[in-house]
């Protein structure tokens, strides 16, 4: 016999059921201001490759007139590296529009970086036709996501004990003794989590267990001694060198092997052999070389709360002033929406890199690029109290080790640190492991996702409405008789990024803009100074007036005239196509 509660409830589906019609959804105008999704998803866990996999997938099935899924290519692995197109084909095709190349996971354990592209895709879609800036960009433009440059890494981090899994898997000699990848750390206690080991030697020590909180270990002072020594990663001596996890898998720096400043692993270790030796590198390479309307560059990786630019090293100097102007009006906007992140230069806010994406992108591509340090430990108390309680010894969250503890405690429950326990090592003999599992310190807590996530969204997005956007204003047209008109066109950038950037022009490295005419004989062609004011008109001198190359391009937030003496009737088309900021024409009638 049923109950009334289970009567009332098949009382309440009916009625639901009724109410929302044969789609099964109810009305939008029954559910309130938030819009129901298309596809909802949720984003308080991290996916491993092939959830990976599925979630592009269905995003591409939802959405199959704006999204096209590809492999770009194979990881050392086997896993296919994903890449999603997104273009309105009614505004144009992909190659006719400026375009956001969107990279993450270039080390496998920074993982988060992934399902910020994963969100900025399934956010363009969700709210296509709904928020008016949105579907401008998807309409002026097309993105080129890639969620996952290194999924062995990432899959080795997240299914695995995940220790040494900011490298690929190409295999590597780490230790020189003719064998690969054959010494890495052990999970010995079978926990899932590799752990540091102390080791308890009365009076033999340099480390000392803290009085604030018996599980920080901190070093004596000079003369002083201590009652523990730290031993190092949870591990074995694998291959019997007398060493402990000294060559474990890979062992290189995937984001050191591109083609700007390369330089051997003596200068810059983990670079490999010679630029874009690893699968992974040379399949992103050789998709952007195919996309010569590549305009923006976007790398995130996940630690140090930092939006940096290149150039990697201080030896190379700084680019040019105009292209400095560009990356600061960029940067330091990000730094606006990012809270607690800052604008740096690589080699000046981090550490020196030679063969890095983004160094590439802009001195071998001629792309403006950034790469977001998506996580900053200051994020656990973002807030100008907290802070000065961090700076304040009589605090429980001074100091970063205290905080973190404090943080993990009341926010996370524990659930992040492993205490410090005993273990017979094979090697070391009675000693104690414990320490921080793998998803803490340079991955976000999961319940923080959602702000990091959207917000280095919508960063990536203002650059992207940043790359050069041309169109085609006023035109005159002025018979000066026997068929010979004046014509004259507007053409604009409105945006602050250039055609082609100054480094690039430096360097030949983008086609020049083309200008070009049909429907009539170009006699001459110039430049006009100021239309609003007489004067003369600056001559171009080439020998093919009816298509004029523009080595300089167009530049930022600018509206340039062209001054045309024609010959002819009928109708003119003027075209504009620049590789990196669109192709645009306009008709005119000569009469």
């Amino acid at each position: 016999m049923r109950t009334t509660k289970t009567i009332r409830f098949a009382f309440v589906l009916a009625l639901a059921l009724l109410v929302a019609g044969p789609t099964g959804l109810v009305a939008q105008e029954m559910r309130g201001s938030d819009p129901e999704h298309t596809l909802p998803m949720t984003w308080d866990r991290w996916l491993d490759h092939d959830e990976i996999s599925e979630r592009l997938q269905l995003m591409a099935d939802t959405w199959p007139d704006f999204l096209e899924l590809q492999s770009v290519g194979e990881s050392h692995g086997g896993r296919e590296m994903w890449l999603m197109t997104i273009n309105n084909p009614a505004t144009g095709g992909e190659l006719d529009k400026a375009g956001m190349f969107i990279e993450a996971n270039v080390h496998g354990n920074e993982i988060q970086g992934a399902e910020v592209v994963l969100y900025t895709i399934w956010y363009l879609m969700e709210n296509y036709g709904r928020i008016e800036d949105v579907t401008r960009l998807v309409d002026e433009r097309v993105f080129y996501l890639v969620p996952s440059v290194n999924p062995d890494g990432r899959d080795y981090f997240l299914d695995e004990h995940g220790s040494g899994a900011r490298t690929g898997h190409v295999p590597v000699d780490s230790d020189g003794d003719g064998q690969f990848d054959e010494d890495g750390p052990n999970d010995l206690n079978g926990n899932g989590v590799i752990e540091q080991i102390r080791k308890y030697v009365p009076g033999e020590g340099n480390m000392r267990v803290s009085h604030d909180d018996p599980r920080i270990m901190e070093r004596v002072a000079p003369g002083e001694v201590g009652d523990w020594v730290m031993l190092g990663s949870e591990g074995i001596d694998d291959d019997g060198d007398g060493r402990v996890n000294e060559d474990p898998v890979g062992g290189y720096d995937p984001n050191r092997n591109y083609g700007s400043d390369w330089q051997p692993n003596y200068i810059q270790g983990g670079s490999m052999n010679y630029p874009f030796e690893l699968p992974e590198a040379r399949s992103i390479n050789d998709f952007m070389m195919d996309r010569a309307n590549i305009a923006g560059f976007q790398s995130f990786h996940n630690t140090g709360g930092m939006i940096l630019r290149p150039p990697g090293m201080a030896w190379y100097g700084d680019y040019p002033r105009s292209d400095i102007r560009v990356y600061d009006e960029i940067g330091e906007m990000g730094e606006r929406m990012l809270p607690y992140y800052d604008y740096f230069i690589i080699w000046q806010g981090l550490y020196t890199v030679h063969g890095g994406s983004i160094d590439w992108a802009n001195d071998g591509l001629g792309i403006i690029s950034y790469s977001n340090e998506l996580w900053n430990g200051g994020q656990y108390f973002n807030s100008p109290l907290l802070q000065a309680q961090q700076q304040d010894p009589a605090q429980p969250i001074s100091g970063f080790q205290k905080s973190r503890f404090f943080f993990d405690d009341f926010l996370e429950f524990g659930d992040q640190y492993v205490e410090w326990a005993p273990f017979d090592h094979p090697i070391y003999g009675d000693v104690e492991m414990g320490g921080w599992k793998k998803l803490s310190g340079r991955v976000n807590p999961r319940f923080m996702s959602m702000e990091l996530f959207h917000r280095n969204m919508a960063f990536t997005l203002y650059h992207a409405d940043q790359m050069p956007l041309m169109s085609i204003g006023e035109t005159t047209v002025e018979s000066l008789g026997d068929d010979l008109y004046r014509v004259r066109v507007d053409l604009t950038n409105s945006r602050i990024i250039p055609t082609i950037i100054e480094k690039a022009q430096q360097t030949n490295i983008v086609r020049p803009d083309i200008l070009s005419v049909a429907g009539a004989e170009v006699v001459a062609a110039g430049w006009v100074p100021d239309k609003h004011r007489p004067g003369p008109t600056d001559i171009i001198d080439q020998a093919e007036m009816n298509r004029i190359q523009i080595r300089s391009g167009h530049p930022g937030r600018t509206t340039k005239t062209i001054e045309y003496l024609v010959r002819g009737s009928g109708t003119m088309t003027i075209e504009y196509s620049a590789l990196k900021g669109g192709t645009v024409s306009t008709d005119v009638t000569l009469r």
